[in-house]
C-alpha cells in the first residue's frame, strides 16, 4: 500500500451486486489500472448457463486461466505503475466449482487450481460486496443480458451463502464488508464519496461499511 491508497485493490461479490461499476469508479478516482473480468470470451459461458452440469468445467477452466494471466501481468508491473483496481479475486473461483462440479471433475479442478494460482500477487485490500438474492435477481434482470436469463434463485442462493461463508474466513488481504443493498455508488456522488473515503484509512484488518449508518 502507499501512502494515499492500497496499490492493488479487488472488488467482489455475487452476480449482479455491482463489483465491476465500482472497480471502474475506483480506478478512474485513484488513477489505477481496472483489470476487469472479460465474459465474453469465455467461449462456454452460455451453454453452461442452458446446461450447468455439461459445461461447467470447461467454463470455470476457462476463467480460472483467464483470471490467471490477468494477475500475473502484475508481476511484470514497474515500480511507476498506478495501480490496479479488479472486479475478481481468483481465490474465490472456488466457490463457482464447488457449487457446480460433481467430485471426479473438482478433484481434477484443484489440481488444476492449486498450480495456475502459485505465486501470484495477492490484493492489499478486497472491497466485498453484499446484497440479498432479491436484489441481485433485479439486477441481474435489468441490465438484461442474454445469457443471465438462465440464472435461477436457488443457484443464486447458493452461490451468496457460500460467498458468505467465505469471506467469514477470508484473512489473506486487509477486508472491507459493504452492505450494497440500498445504495448506488455509480450515480450516487454521496455514496461514493463515502465509500472512498473509508477505503483510504483502510491498511490492514477486517472492517464493516453500511451506508445508512453512515448517513444517520
Amino acid at each position: 500500500m502507499n501512502h494515499s491508497y492500497p496499490a492493488y485493490i479487488v472488488v467482489e461479490g455475487p452476480i449482479g451486486v455491482g463489483k465491476t461499476s465500482l472497480a471502474r469508479r475506483l480506478a478512474d478516482a485513484f488513477g489505477a489500472q481496472p483489470m476487469l473480468e472479460r465474459p465474453e470470451e469465455n467461449p462456454f459461458l452460455e451453454r453452461f448457463y442452458q446446461s450447468r452440469s455439461h459445461f461447467a468445467l470447461p467454463t470455470q477452466l476457462f476463467f480460472l486461466f483467464q483470471r490467471a494471466r490477468q494477475i500475473q501481468e502484475l508481476k511484470q508491473g514497474d515500480m511507476f505503475s498506478p495501480g490496479h483496481v479488479a472486479d475478481f479475486l481468483i481465490d474465490k473461483d472456488k466457490l463457482f466449482a464447488r457449487a457446480n462440479l460433481d467430485d471426479d471433475e473438482l478433484r481434477l479442478y484443484e489440481q488444476v487450481y492449486a498450480q495456475t494460482i502459485r505465486d501470484l500477487p495477492v490484493p492489499d485490500l478486497v472491497v466485498y460486496l453484499q446484497a440479498p438474492v432479491d436484489v441481485l435477481l433485479e439486477r441481474v434482470r435489468r441490465r438484461g443480458i442474454g445469457y443471465e436469463r438462465g440464472i435461477d434463485r436457488e443457484y443464486l442462493q447458493r452461490l451468496v451463502d457460500a460467498y458468505t461463508q467465505f469471506f467469514h474466513h477470508y484473512a489473506t488481504s486487509a477486508l472491507l464488508v459493504v452492505n450494497a443493498a440500498e445504495i448506488n455508488f455509480v450515480d450516487r456522488d454521496e455514496d461514493f464519496s463515502m465509500l472512498l473515503a473509508h477505503i483510504r484509512k483502510i491498511r490492514t484488518g477486517r472492517h464493516f461499511f453500511n451506508p445508512w449508518v453512515q448517513r444517520a
